[in-house]
């Protein structure tokens, strides 16, 4: 069974209250008020710099020219070409980069972002991949749920064009990427053994990406 099944299956309540809370429902829905989309905006523009960081990091702990490459990959795309994305996405929405690089740093956001970074210099990259994998993994099976979900209001919704985002085959092979490498790295790095550990890391992200939608719900942001 490939580690990121076995690591949802031991999360199963976690992973089901991020994969399917309240603020994921507003955007299937179309209803979520916009200035909690607005605040979540902002906040994950910081965060994609400390996700950045991480990729960056995860060259650091490579032990291999491959791993490198990907890491050194991962680092260049969201730096030239999903942080440019986010922005232009979040200009449709009253935002600019000004605006959102000034924006305090929620505590959910730094609970999230250190927790990943934490685990990736305490650890080797296997903690770290794991770590980054609920927000990676999580936003792949929501896109992919939301979309094919005769349920999720598709026409007229304001949040369309999140979900087709993450649904599209792109991102879907983006995340499937990340549950092989993290195979690899299990086979090599004595997954079985670690399970236990791995497997508190991942449900400690997911609980932290759970409170990074409630942070979107909360008044204000």
């Amino acid at each position: 069974m490939p580690l990121i099944d076995r690591l949802r299956a031991s999360c199963a309540a976690e992973w089901t209250d991020y994969t399917t809370h309240a603020f994921v429902r507003g955007l299937a829905s179309g209803t979520l008020p916009e200035a909690c989309f607005r605040a979540y905006l902002a906040q994950d523009y910081l965060f994609l710099i400390h996700f950045a960081r991480a990729y960056g990091l995860a060259a650091f702990k490579s032990e291999t020219l491959a791993d490198i490459r990907a890491a050194a990959a991962g680092l260049s795309a969201i730096v030239e070409h999903e942080m440019q994305l986010h922005v232009a996405y979040s200009a449709g929405w009253g935002l600019d980069e000004a605006a959102m690089a000034a924006t305090p740093e929620h505590d959910a956001t730094i609970a999230y972002t250190r927790f990943v970074l934490e685990r990736g210099l305490a650890g080797d990259l296997l903690d770290l991949q794991v770590a980054l994998a609920p927000c990676i993994v999580g936003y792949a099976d929501i896109g992919r749920t939301l979309a094919a979900d005769p349920a999720t209001r598709l026409e007229g919704n304001p949040y369309r064009a999140w979900i087709d985002t993450y649904a599209a085959a792109d991102y879907q092979q983006l995340a499937a990427d990340h549950c092989r490498h993290m195979d690899a790295l299990a086979a090599s790095r004595g997954g079985d053994a670690r399970s236990p550990a791995l497997t508190q890391t991942f449900r400690q992200a997911t609980r932290l990406e759970t409170n990074f939608w409630a942070m979107g719900l909360e008044p204000g942001g």
